[in-house]
């Protein structure tokens, strides 16, 4: 959301400072002031080309005056004083232009201030239509020149007289190549910002543990005891007013007692406890908090985060049970026993059970923990924050997350994007059933992401949703100790047939393949294992099969061009035992295995001094196909490239936004929109309806369908009316006067003085019937969906989800994505609908939600797709105020 006057947000410098961002008042006359009047003669001059004692106090009036939409100016606070403003200008009345400016304090440069006010401006005046920013800087200027080439714009410059004139446009839409690179710009200053936040939660020099108490078995003295015994390198403050000492360790009375600059204090005090000792570490200079109580009240646990913002804290929880990184022996959780090092990254937003389960089953397995963090209540560090630590953390080569909120969801999924391009990110699709969903968004102070949405983003950003923890842990000991598999043709070899019926069910199951072996392959194989032997694939090779030709069998399968992946099927027998050659088998595709014998429900399998990566080793086939298939998927991802936001000829989204306006200026000020404002909306996005003429008479509605000759149909209108199958708002097929006078008093009668008007149409024929809907999630934005229309798509629930805006591939992925598709692609003596007009579609109605954040429904219903075209039958869209959030803008939740 943009910065107005009554607004502040808060964001990270490079150095990972807490800055608060927020407009300029009239009230801040003296500060401005002050902070002009301090600067040297030489930044003076730099910035105003002169040295004018008159320049502090008119730049204060200038900033300080009252907001309008020709100027804004933001403040940068840092520890209660003014740092730095930032404004622009509108050039001249009408202009789509306004020129910027910037003044950060002396003993401030060098930290990011300018740039993080500048991306602010920028946010804001492409939010209220600007098309370009210009300014004037001396040529010796250089912190400033660098700070314009540096935002990721194209500034256009020339030099006359010592003075650069820069000009660099603001990026237009999603379709706009600069708006992409920009972003990726201010991606990489918010990755490094965010990491050097965290640096004192995940690698501090000191920890206090604050409420670390004298009885044995308390969380406090777990957590004190977990830090000394797992080998924390660092000074531990343990806080206790009762205790003059706690393990050998003397004791604090309290925070305020703490010395300067800890790095990580762990809140082990009441509930009631915690905002006066949060105080107490800002105060101190505590770089971040770990926040173990549970059950703040709303209030308290906004008042809480405010103090971290306030005195520039990072904040974990509350409800957390702690953080660790097991590498330099940190370990300030209470769980019972050390998370061993590893490659693995967990962070979850979950009770403690959870954690110490998944964090026991990653270390029994050898995979470990690279770092852990347990959100808790998650009011401040997040998912994001921690993928982008991951991302720099050259030890985590997989993510993993347990989540039940996503504070904000574009800017999740653009990183969760990115950093799945170079590892995996797993986690849980919880909340599916109502009882879940309702439990799930219990203890967030926002509300629980849908499950639609979160199952829409998950498919855009590559990231792989386990149903359940036992399928995660599954996949993620499979992406642990296996390459990637680069598609889902499975080798299946099995030393009983019953085995390979299972596996091959699987396999269809989840959308894997069974290969077909090679002609050579399958000769080899028959020499080897004899005539009883199936060799086609899947390869049964008999339980009398000998250890060794057990192994030569998987890699000989692992060799065959056809293979992507190799999937081992042991049962032990009185005369051989077959897992060791499993383990030993070195193939140039992943192996997984299922050992149908074995107690454990997943174990690494590790060859003899260790020359192959381990094998991961389930107890059913079905785990290790279903992990073969997420990990199949997440391949098939990271090897496609990713799609873009395509430039649509013919768009009028400055008639769109007046039309729009214009609703919402009168009263109800919002609402469904008529027919003919419903028409002009889409055609500004060339979404044309099919043809219709809007009536309220039978008279009327004879002479619509006379013009129109042939059979028609009447739709009602009526406002916010569900439009389901058994609505009874259509009535179709209708030939001449009297079926359309039975017709129209048919819908009179059903729909009483709900009625608004009858619409008139003529009946459109042939091709598959499909629903485009959009819905505007209030938190991630809108959503388009996709499926089967008519009675179909009702009865079977029929749709798929995307964010807005799409890119070319996801709309193709919409298509392919709901039972709708093969209908669309076409059968025997039926020619496939027109894709390329669907895609064109659907991409239209995405930009039109995305560029106009004021719809907040819109459905096409039924759509008919045939292979000479598309075409939307009826359409509706309702309309509320809303303002452009930025879901990108560098800001703190």
């Amino acid at each position: 959301m943009s910065i107005h006057a009554e607004d502040s947000a808060y964001a990270l410098l490079s150095d990972g400072a807490t800055i608060e961002i927020r407009a300029a008042r009239p009230g801040d006359f003296d500060a401005v002031r002050d902070l002009h009047a301090k600067m040297s003669p030489d930044n003076l001059y730099l910035r105003f080309f002169s040295m004018s004692p008159l320049v502090a106090e008119q730049e204060a009036r200038r900033i300080c005056r009252e907001p309008a939409p020709d100027h804004a100016a933001l403040l940068a606070v840092l520890d209660g004083e003014v740092a730095a403003c930032g404004t622009y200008e509108q050039a001249g009345a009408g202009s789509r232009s306004a020129e910027v400016a910037f003044t950060v304090a002396d003993d401030l440069h060098h930290r990011g201030i300018g740039m993080l006010l500048l991306e602010h401006l920028i946010s804001l005046a492409r939010g209220r239509g600007f098309r370009a920013f210009t300014a004037e800087t001396l040529s010796e200027n250089a912190a400033m020149l660098r700070v314009f080439a540096d935002a990721g714009l194209q500034p256009q410059r020339s030099l006359v007289d010592g003075v650069y004139d820069l000009r660099f446009p603001l990026p237009a839409g999603e379709a706009d190549a600069a708006l992409g690179t920009y972003r990726d710009t201010v991606a990489v200053r918010e990755r490094s910002a965010d990491v050097a936040s965290m640096r004192p939660v995940l690698i501090p020099a000191s920890v206090a543990v604050i409420g670390a108490s004298r009885r044995p078995g308390s969380v406090g003295r777990a957590i004190l005891q977990n830090l000394i015994d797992g080998g924390f390198p660092g000074p531990v403050y343990p806080v206790n007013p009762g205790a003059a000492e706690l393990d050998g360790i003397p004791c604090l009375p309290s925070a305020a007692a703490l010395p300067e600059q800890v790095d990580l204090a762990v809140i082990a005090a009441p509930a009631g406890a915690v905002l006066g000792i949060a105080e107490d570490c800002g105060r101190r200079g505590v770089g971040a908090l770990v926040v173990i109580a549970a059950g703040l009240p709303g209030p308290a646990r906004a008042e809480l985060l405010e103090i971290c913002r306030r005195h520039g804290m990072r904040m974990v929880g509350p409800a957390s049970f702690g953080v660790a990184n097991p590498g330099i022996g940190l370990d300030a959780t209470f769980a019972a026993r050390h998370p061993r090092a590893g490659t693995a990254g967990l962070a979850l937003q979950s009770t403690g059970g959870t954690g110490f389960v998944l964090v026991e089953h990653l270390s029994r397995l050898g995979v470990g923990i690279s770092s852990l963090v347990s959100f808790g209540d998650k009011d401040d560090v997040s998912g994001t924050d921690m993928l982008q630590w991951w991302e720099s953390d050259e030890a985590t080569k997989l993510a993993l997350l347990y989540m039940e909120s996503i504070g904000n969801p574009p800017k999740f999924a653009r990183t969760a994007r990115r950093v799945g391009r170079t590892m995996p990110v797993l986690t849980v699709a919880v909340g599916r059933s109502a009882t879940g969903g309702r439990l799930a968004g219990a203890r967030s102070a926002k509300a629980a992401t849908p499950l639609v949405t979160r199952q829409a983003l998950f498919e855009q950003a590559g990231i792989i949703a386990a149903a359940n923890l036992g399928e995660l842990l599954d996949t993620a000991a499979l992406l642990a100790s296996q390459p990637v598999p680069a598609g889902g043709r499975v080798g299946v070899v099995s030393n009983t047939r019953g085995a390979a019926v299972l596996a091959a069910d699987a396999c269809g199951d989840v959308g894997l393949q069974v290969a077909s072996l090679a002609g050579d392959t399958q000769r080899a194989l028959r020499d080897m294992l004899g005539r009883e032997a199936l060799v086609a694939g899947p390869v049964d090779t008999t339980v009398l099969v000998t250890p060794g030709r057990f192994r030569e069998c998987l890699e000989l399968v692992g060799a065959d061009p056809g293979v992507d992946a190799v999937l081992a099927l042991t049962t032990r027998t009185a005369g051989s035992d077959l897992v060791p050659e499993v383990g030993a088998a070195r193939l140039p595709v992943p192996i997984a295995a299922a050992v149908m014998d074995q107690v454990e429900v997943v174990r690494l399998l590790r060859g003899p001094g260790g020359a192959s990566p381990p094998v991961p080793a389930y107890a059913y086939a079905e785990s290790a196909v279903r992990a073969l298939g997420h990990a199949a998927r997440y391949g098939t991802w990271r090897a496609t490239p990713p799609g873009r936001v395509p430039d649509l000829e013919g768009l009028r989204q400055d008639r769109a936004s007046e039309l729009v306006a214009g609703v919402l200026a009168d009263p109800p000020r919002g609402g469904w929109l008529a027919l003919d404002p419903t028409v002009e909306l889409l055609g500004c996005y060339g979404v044309p309806l099919a043809d219709s003429i809007g009536v309220i008479t039978e008279d009327a509605a004879i002479a619509a369908a006379a013009r129109f000759g042939g059979p028609v149909a009447l739709r009602a209108d009526v406002p916010g009316l569900l439009r389901t199958s058994d609505a009874g708002d259509v009535l179709t097929g209708l030939h001449g006067a009297d079926e359309v006078r039975r017709g129209f008093g048919s819908l009179k009668e059903i729909f009483g003085r709900r009625l608004a008007g009858v619409i008139v149409q003529p009946v459109v024929t042939g091709g598959v019937e499909v629903r485009i809907s959009v819905l505007h999630e209030l938190v991630a934005g809108p959503l388009v969906l996709f499926g089967l229309g008519g009675a179909d798509g009702d009865v079977l629930a029929d749709r798929a989800a995307r964010l807005a805006p799409l890119t070319d591939s996801d709309a193709d992925d919409l298509i392919r994505s709901t039972r709708a598709g093969p209908r669309l692609l076409g059968r025997r003596g039926v020619p496939a609908a027109d894709l390329a007009a669907l895609r064109e579609m659907l991409l239209r109605v995405s930009r039109m939600a995305d560029d106009l954040p004021q719809i907040a429904e819109l459905e096409l219903s039924p759509v008919i797709a045939r292979p000479d075209g598309v075409q939307a039958v009826d359409g509706r869209i309702r309309v509320q105020a809303a303002e452009p959030a930025d879901a990108h803008l560098r800001r703190l939740p």
